[in-house]
């Protein structure tokens, strides 16, 4: 029978992360790639941080960059985690979005081979002749679960059904991971996902004139604030309010002028910014798991930062139109 992960067994792992938090994009890196002279030099400071070097950069090459880099630190991490269910919250997401990418191709009769990522915990192509076979037995049973009532969500009420209920079972499989890997700071920061995603789904619907039963279905349970409190809020025109002992705050004030007509990315910045600014935290634990959920809270940051900054310049966009859209970096 194994023991609960305490403090002390992070001891090793508590400074590899340490490490491996200085290989991180920093905020000075990012403003050379902002203002390097063409993209393919942006790319070059990626180096400093332990990327390989992108000598014809394409949405491709990014792309598999990228997935090389999540692949290092996942195996990095997993292996010498004495809680393994923690990375697997960071994981897990990843075959949710298989599940997703799979119920709309076989809905639309397209390859789904482009969107499927190796990141998550079941090897795409055992997911995908579960999927096509019906027979889901050798899946995780949350996946089996998820997997079943995406299928039927999908056929209920369309693409946007399926990904509500894929949502509903993926952020239930995280609290349960949460919960059982004894960490309350990582039940924490769950939490605090689930407020994010719901608040944005609030506000969205809102711009749309969607209606609140139909919010009422995107609305994820387990949050700190209560989905039935954020959807009286959203009717009421009291998100501020619901919001006002919550990290999200400031966002929740940012959205404000979103629901007027405002452009979306200063709002789903602080959204993000929120969520980062609590991982932070992680890193004033001198051991234990906290810098570790910390650091792999940065990481995906990180990597959607790098895909932001070298699309955006491979796109032509401007630095402050790039800049504006980054989110806070680390610590």
């Amino acid at each position: 029978m194994t023991h609960a992960a305490v403090d002390t067994d992070y001891l090793y792992l508590s400074a590899r992360v340490r490490a491996m938090e200085r290989r991180l994009l920093s905020r000075a890196q990012a403003e050379r790639m902002l203002e390097a002279p063409t993209a393919e030099a942006a790319a070059g400071v990626l180096q400093e941080c332990g990327y390989e070097e992108l000598p014809r950069l394409s949405e491709q090459s990014l792309e598999d960059a990228l997935a090389a880099r999540r692949r290092e630190i996942f195996r990095a991490l997993y292996r010498a985690s004495p809680e393994r269910r923690i990375i697997d919250v960071f994981r897990a997401p990843y075959d949710y979005q298989n599940i997703k990418a799979l119920l709309k191709a076989e809905a639309a009769g397209a390859d789904p081979a482009p969107l499927l990522t190796d990141a998550g915990r079941v090897r795409p192509a055992e997911l995908r002749e579960a999927m096509r076979s019906a027979d889901l037995r050798g899946l995780p049973p949350p996946l089996q679960r998820a997997a079943a009532a995406g299928r039927d969500a999908l056929r209920a009420g369309g693409p946007q059904g399926a990904d509500f209920a894929l949502d509903r079972s993926c952020f239930a499989e995280l609290g349960s991971l949460a919960r059982e890997s004894g960490s309350a700071f990582l039940a924490g920061l769950i939490r605090l996902r689930i407020d994010s995603a719901n608040l944005r789904a609030a506000v969205r619907a809102l711009r749309r004139g969607m209606g609140v039963e139909r919010l009422k279905d995107a609305l994820l349970p387990g949050g700190a604030i209560a989905a039935g409190r954020l959807l009286q809020a959203a009717a009421g025109g009291g998100l501020e309010e619901a919001c006002a002992a919550s990290p999200l705050k400031e966002a929740a004030a940012a959205a404000g002028a979103a629901l007027r007509g405002g452009r979306l990315a200063r709002f789903e910045k602080l959204c993000d910014d929120a969520v980062l600014r609590y991982a932070a935290g992680g890193r004033y634990t001198a051991f234990g798991e906290a810098p570790v959920i910390g650091y792999l809270t940065a990481a995906e940051n990180e990597l959607t930062a790098v895909r932001l900054l070298l699309r955006g310049r491979m796109a032509g966009l401007g630095a402050d139109a790039i800049r504006e859209r980054l989110r806070a970096p680390y610590g």
